[in-house]
């Protein structure tokens, strides 16, 4: 594989719509426009921001990533070394001109909210912090990934922070945290091998599930609270709490089998997606507000 193949593969592109389809679906759903923020803000949480989400990842957990028997694919690249420096110099080459424009644009709010986003994406993996290695922080970062591209938009849009809109936003949240724990949950013997801390390592596979099936279904009952026709996708949450029962009772020694929730838990993400956006196309036409093209 060439070098750049190698570099976009450690950006996840199958990851890609989760990071950029939230930034875009809250910017023009407050904005009722496509302009160059619309554009650039959505390529840069397509493709940049996940290489260096991802990248920085994939440079600092390779000892560990050595010993992963699920890596090396589409749930993350094992690097080559000779890879790792030009993987960082081409996340801060990609991310830098993007986060310029935006803070240019923006207000000190929006740019608090981008400094949380990208605070979190550095802190997860970066020598020193690694939130990844710190129980209970692992997920909350790992969420905040996801959610703030979300958040950044409505603020940098000037959205109205409705009670609604806050059920929305925590029942997001509440998913991204129950997600990443319960991914956790294969890399328990990977993890604890390579001496890297993580929810699932503290209080293991089994009260990882469950605290990530009860995640799911608050996650599911919030989303009842928001404007409609929002209370439809609390019906969501509702197989990817299913997904994980099968392993309700899995032991640490065995918690690789895991691994078939979470390749279900991607396949699902594409059809939650879909209803997703044919509720948001919903919501657009039920709102008042108009549309324009900007060039």
């Amino acid at each position: 594989m060439s070098r750049i193949g190698e570099v976009l593969l450690s950006s996840r592109p199958l990851s890609w719509v989760n990071t950029a389809f939230p930034f875009a679906a809250g910017y023009l759903l407050t904005t009722r426009e496509i302009d160059l923020t619309f554009v650039l803000g959505t390529i840069y949480f397509l493709v940049p921001y996940n290489l260096a989400m991802y990248g920085i990842n994939d440079v600092f957990d390779y000892e560990s990533d050595l010993r992963n028997p699920r890596k090396g694919g589409v749930e993350g690249a094992v690097l080559s070394k000779r890879l790792h420096r030009p993987i960082l110099i081409a996340a801060a080459a990609t991310n830098i001109p993007f986060l310029v424009y935006l803070v240019i644009v923006g207000s000190p709010l929006s740019w608090l909210v981008l400094a949380i986003s990208v605070f979190a994406v550095i802190a997860y993996s970066a020598p020193r912090l690694r939130f990844k290695e710190r129980p209970f922080v692992d997920s909350l970062t790992s969420s905040t990934h996801f959610v703030s591209p979300a958040v950044y938009a409505l603020v940098l849009a000037g959205a109205v922070f409705t009670p609604q809109l806050w059920a929305l936003l925590v029942g997001y949240f509440l998913w991204g945290v129950a997600s990443h724990a319960f991914g956790a949950v294969q890399d328990i013997v990977a993890d604890r091998e390579g001496g890297i801390a993580s929810i699932a390592t503290v209080i293991g596979g089994r009260m990882t599930v469950r605290f990530s099936f009860a995640a799911y279904v608050l996650a599911g009952i919030l989303m009842l609270f928001t404007a409609w026709p929002g209370p439809i996708a609390g019906l969501l949450a509702l197989p990817y709490a299913v997904s994980v029962l099968p392993f309700w009772s899995i032991t640490d020694a065995d918690a690789e089998r895991a691994n078939a929730g979470w390749r279900r838990f991607l396949y699902l993400n594409f059809i939650t997606g879909c209803v997703v956006t044919l509720l948001l196309i919903w919501y657009w036409v039920l709102t008042p507000g108009y549309y324009t093209l900007i060039p």
